[in-house]
């Protein structure tokens, strides 16, 4: 029998919600195929210009749980062969996600519905904004397996929430309640369980209100901004902005900025 999608995709609007769908194992990434799903997954939504924003979230009570720790037991799946051989299935399975869902240009809100724990926490770090619910829980918890952050948390955590901070996570591996990540500022907002979908939704909607193509380069801008200097930077910004100028959507917004009526926006 063919394995449902790791990924379940719906759309609303502009809008797609990508649901990690393996709630019997908290929706683990421990499988190299799930991984290249969301590569795949990142590719086919940057070519449709009609998407303007991304929700994503997991099924079940965990948003993600990490690496699979009972094939880390059985030293099954990327976690079998040798030395070089582990290697190159980290490179070649679970890397494929930052590279993909870090560089995607689309906008991307994490539901946080539950425990996103080692490669679940710096799943959630990839994305743009994070709304986490009342009883979701974060650890940077590799170091608690005897393991590091193979997945790009090393370099993903710091750049949220300080180096302090992500050092005190790291190289305890505890764990922290929601509350301590809005403290943190690793997430936006936290809020009752049953609503964590819904307001990710509605933050994905604001977004979307606006032309696909100005969030695109904003988010890309951003990213570019972390590690540039600004001179670079104010030359790229440039180049977007004369891109920008010359969209219909930007011309349409300024219409009904000056008309003070609604923007109509048509991806173009």
């Amino acid at each position: 029998m063919t394995e449902e999608p790791f990924l379940r995709i719906e759309r609303e609007g502009p809008i797609v919600v990508a649901t990690m769908n393996r709630p019997d194992t908290r929706n683990a990434l421990s499988e190299s195929v799930h991984c290249q799903e969301i590569a795949d997954f990142c590719a086919q939504i940057t070519r449709d210009a009609s998407v303007r924003a991304v929700v994503l979230t997991g099924a079940g009570k965990a948003f993600c749980a990490g690496g699979n720790v009972k094939h880390m037991r059985d030293r099954e799946g990327m976690f079998s062969g040798a030395p070089f051989a582990i290697r190159n299935a980290y490179r070649t399975g679970i890397q494929l996600i930052p590279t993909a869902l870090y560089e995607l240009e689309l906008p991307v809100v994490a539901a946080i519905n539950g425990p996103a724990i080692g490669a679940g926490l710096d799943l959630a770090c990839m994305c743009d904004v994070r709304i986490a619910s009342a009883t979701a829980l974060f650890a940077e918890s590799f170091v608690k397996l005897g393991i590091v952050p193979g997945d790009g948390g090393a370099w993903l955590l710091p750049r949220i929430i300080g180096m302090a901070r992500a050092s005190l996570m790291t190289l305890t591996g505890d764990t922290i309640d929601a509350a301590k990540a809005l403290e943190y500022g690793l997430v936006t907002e936290v809020v009752a369980p049953e609503q964590v979908l819904t307001r990710a939704l509605e933050v994905a909607a604001a977004i979307a209100a606006n032309p696909g193509h100005a969030t695109r380069m904003a988010k890309r801008l951003l990213r570019e901004g972390q590690d540039m200097k600004l001179a670079p930077l104010l030359e790229l910004s440039a180049a977007y902005q004369a891109l920008a100028h010359h969209t219909e959507d930007h011309l349409a917004a300024v219409d009904a900025f000056l008309e003070k009526r609604p923007p109509e926006f048509h991806d173009r």
